[in-house]
């Protein structure tokens, strides 16, 4: 191992690290006490942050003979992974104890996922990406049945692990494919082997296709979708709100990089099938979640139909103008962050209205919210604005730069349907504002400092955030300026 090395993979190191020696330091402390364990989890999450600082200002590592680069790219999604992960530590603080399933071994399972995530930013061989894969799914599967002997987490668990395993078997054998037509697995060989004149191209193509595939069913693009909801419905809210948005950036950033970097010759082939996934994907996700009266179940319809939002981000990418691909990969992050900093909002709220008991979770137990609780009422309000698009808040500026990428790339379509799929959204997110402030309702919701504090942040964000546009598009522009490609 070269010092290139060791500091390319640190911040990783030193959260994979530090979640093993928590997971020693919580035996030792007494089970009335777990809220230390969180606490020790942020200073951990806040090491593996600083432990950025050893990368290049600006510049790029290419590590292990090019099997992991630290760059940009993986610098902007790993401070996303970690600050989610802060915020969702902030948020089992009020949660876990409540519902009676306070354990150490969430906040370490939590470090492991979020270890898997920041790999998967910095992947730059298949080989990696699967085994980010598989360390960022299996504490998920974990954490989903966290609620035992509850009979629904743990059909949820059960599922997930089905299905995610199921999806890896997909993607291992794309990449046994793509392997046997291009002689390697890093994503700058592959690109110089993945061209139409390759003698291999029907495997080839079948193994792009598989991986496609396998990465779809990370980010519940239809039609691998059919495990969200009910793993959604069946999880522990703090978990779900968790994997909504650190599993779906996680694997954006594995399809972002390894079509972008390896598959740029064979885009036509593929963004013709990324965009029919992203129109099918809008197209069911929201109108799957007008009938929803659950508000677990309406969020992960939600998550659907998001999901195909950013796979047009993926399709402009694949664009052969370098500043169309560099629009696209931008509004692509900055959607990512808009809907990591408005759907963890929304779920502090349906955390702060959850009952002990499993109540507090269809649609009605939200009327006379906005009389009895109108921060939370106006948080959420917010919430709902911003995942509709609605300005000025982020989730409006997340999907303009994303439609506008699109149009650039001369998908004039798929453009149109997202403008008509956001119209059909705005049913589903303004209901849960008329039930908050126009049916009469007593909620019984739940006030402590940390949900309290999370809440007004990721509201205040998401206001902030869409009235500084600009700024925020530098800050992604710059990523993807010192993006290894």
């Amino acid at each position: 191992m070269t010092p290139y090395d060791f500091n390319a993979i640190l911040p990783i190191l030193v959260l994979l690290g530090y979640g093993c020696l928590l997971l020693l330091i919580d035996l030792l402390i007494p089970a009335d006490r777990k809220r230390l364990t969180a606490w020790l989890t942020l200073l951990g999450l806040a090491g593996a942050a600083l432990a950025h600082l050893a990368w290049p200002a600006g510049g790029q590592i290419v590590a292990f003979k090019g099997m992991l680069v630290a760059d940009g790219f993986g610098l902007f999604l790993n401070l996303l992974f970690l600050g989610t992960a802060a915020l969702t530590v902030l948020l089992a603080l009020n949660y876990l104890p409540r519902t009676g399933i306070e354990r150490g071994e969430f906040y370490v399972l939590l470090l492991f996922t979020v270890g898997g995530m920041m790999l998967m930013a910095q992947a730059a061989d298949l080989i990696i990406v699967f085994l980010a894969l598989e360390l960022l799914s299996i504490p998920l599967y974990i954490l989903s049945g966290l609620a035992r002997p509850k009979p629904s987490s743990e059909e949820s668990s059960f599922k997930y692990f089905l299905l995610g395993a199921f999806a890896s078997a997909f993607l291992v054998y794309g990449i046994a494919l793509i392997y046997g037509a291009t002689g390697a697995t890093n994503l700058r060989l592959v690109l110089n082997e993945a061209t139409l004149a390759n003698p291999r191209l029907g495997l080839l193509l079948a193994g792009v296709g598989l991986v496609l595939v396998g990465l779809g069913f990370k980010v519940a693009a239809v039609p691998f979708h059919m495990w969200t909801p009910d793993v959604y419905d069946g999880a522990p809210s703090v978990v779900t709100g968790f994997m909504s948005v650190g599993a779906k950036a996680g694997g954006f950033a594995a399809l972002l990089r390894v079509f972008v970097t390896a598959f740029p010759a064979l885009a036509p082939q593929w963004m013709l099938v990324a965009a029919a996934l992203s129109a099918l994907t809008m197209i069911v996700g929201n109108f799957a979640a007008i009938v929803q009266t659950n508000i677990k179940r309406l969020l992960a319809y939600s998550s659907i139909a998001h999901a195909g939002y950013i796979l047009m981000g993926l399709v402009a990418a694949g664009s052969a103008q370098a500043a169309v691909q560099d629009a696209a990969l931008g509004a692509s992050l900055v959607y990512l962050l808009a809907y990591a900093v408005t759907n963890l909002g929304a779920w502090a709220v349906v955390i702060a209205v959850e009952r002990a008991e499993g109540g507090g979770l269809t649609l009605n137990d939200y009327a006379g919210l906005g009389k009895r609780r109108p921060g939370l009422a106006l948080a959420m309000m917010i919430f709902m604005f911003s995942l509709t698009g609605v300005p000025p808040t982020i989730g409006f500026v997340g999907k303009a730069y994303i439609f506008g990428a699109t149009l650039q790339a001369g998908y004039v379509w798929l453009a149109v349907v997202g403008v008509l799929t956001s119209l059909v959204s705005a049913y589903y997110y303004l209901r849960v504002i008329v039930i908050m402030y126009m049916q009469e309702g007593q909620p019984v919701t739940t006030s402590r400092p940390a949900l309290n504090f999370t809440v007004g942040l990721t509201a205040l964000a998401t206001v902030v955030l869409g009235l500084l546009p600009y700024s925020v598009l530098a800050i992604a522009g710059n990523a993807i300026a010192g993006m290894a490609r």
